[in-house]
């Protein structure tokens, strides 16, 4: 059997097996398979060329024919390509299989532009350093972004596409630097409580605590580690790997920032099953289309408003509102609903420089709230004039 036709090899005998390869993506390739172009994965992008892992061995190949006009539709580390047979000089990337799942953020353009960050991720390791003061709406920012993880090829703005995002999981790395048991569990409680519903570890690359549960649940499927510079990414990589093959710098002692040791994102296969892709540090995580992640991260709040005696209820000051009801008998906490709003709003305005239906909504309730409020002025000028 010639591994120049993977068509005749099973997903679970493919050579690329070990990078995610089943019968789902052996299905999406056979067209392109019948026309003697190879099956693989791209392990890493750089200035317009990618690293591909095939079954013939890792080749580096151009993304000229597949340089879309939509930044969301560029060659990004994770993807599955469709790529020239052995032989060919230059080698080219000719199309990309359909991803199942992308982690796009809003780029700092003008021109409010989504940045896919790695793609057919099944778990999202959101990594937030123990050698800092915890920043915990950043923690709900990264939530967001994961459990908002759609179909990179989709049409924007579809719920029903984001069912099949990827699973988040916040690790709390350098746990070492935890005095005692007790801190750090009051530490993992306070995270528990911005991070409903997903599961909080803390990990220790120095010692190894928790990184045979981690090992466990990255194990199952293409993990991606996301955070700032300084959260340990790398140091957590190379303890997963088993050997040093990311670059680690030490972070500053003033405020535990480090330094971008990685700037390109790279997949690499773990010795114990799954794959991993790790991330260069991200100061901005804008949202991009990430109501239904931010749903999700406050569903407590969500669930109050569906209690609201007005379905548009803005929780700000309508009569019969069940969020402010909550607020004021101290069952919601006040940080957790300026999160809510601060995100919402964000995501709101990114939305509405694509969707012109929504912008419209927008200046509409804005002039109502305008007339109310000058409504509202005449009737003092009245009872005081």
């Amino acid at each position: 059997m010639s591994l120049s036709s993977p068509s005749a090899l099973s997903a679970s005998s493919h050579p690329l097996t070990p990078y995610g390869w089943d019968d789902g993506w052996e299905a999406e390739f056979a067209p392109y398979a019948e026309q003697g172009l190879l099956p693989g994965r791209v392990v890493r992008v750089d200035r317009g060329q990618c690293d591909v892992v095939t079954p013939l061995g890792t080749v580096r190949a151009d993304t000229e024919f597949v340089v879309p006009r939509d930044p969301m539709k560029v060659v990004c580390t994770g993807d599955w390509v469709a790529v020239d047979p052995a032989g060919s000089d230059p080698r080219y990337v000719r199309t990309l299989l359909p991803r199942r799942t992308a982690f796009v953020r809003s780029t700092s353009s003008k021109r409010s532009e989504g940045q896919v960050l790695a793609t057919n991720i099944d778990h999202a390791v959101i990594c937030v350093s123990l050698a800092v003061e915890l920043d915990l709406g950043r923690i709900e920012r990264f939530l967001a972004l994961a459990m908002s993880s759609s179909t990179g090829d989709a049409p924007p703005h579809e719920s029903a596409l984001r069912e099949s995002g990827a699973q988040p999981l916040v690790v709390l790395t350098k746990a070492d630097l935890v005095p005692d048991a007790a801190g750090l569990s009051y530490l993992v409680q306070d995270v528990e409580t911005a991070a409903p519903g997903v599961p909080v570890l803390p990990v220790s690359s120095l010692t190894g605590d928790g990184l045979d549960v981690l090992a466990a649940v990255v194990a199952g499927g293409t993990s991606v580690l996301l955070g700032q510079s300084g959260a340990g990414k790398s140091s957590l990589a190379n303890a997963l790997l088993g050997e040093d093959v990311m670059g680690v710098q030490h972070t500053r002692d003033v405020d535990g920032k480090g330094r971008h040791t990685t700037t390109t994102r790279n997949l690499l296969v773990l010795p114990g099953g799954g794959v991993l892709i790790d991330t260069p540090g991200l100061r901005g995580v804008g949202l991009w289309d990430a109501e239904s992640g931010v749903g999700q991260v406050f569903a407590e709040v969500e669930e109050l408003a569906e209690r609201c005696r007005f379905h548009d209820c803005a929780h700000d000051s309508e009569p019969g509102c069940a969020v402010l009801a909550a607020l004021d008998a101290g069952d919601l906490p006040e940080r957790r609903l300026e999160s809510y709003r601060k995100l919402m709003r964000e995501n709101q305005r990114i939305v509405a420089k694509t969707d012109a239906r929504l912008r419209a909504e927008i200046r509409r309730d804005w002039k109502r709230k305008g007339a109310e409020g000058r409504a509202a002025m005449a009737v003092k000028r009245g009872r005081w004039g």
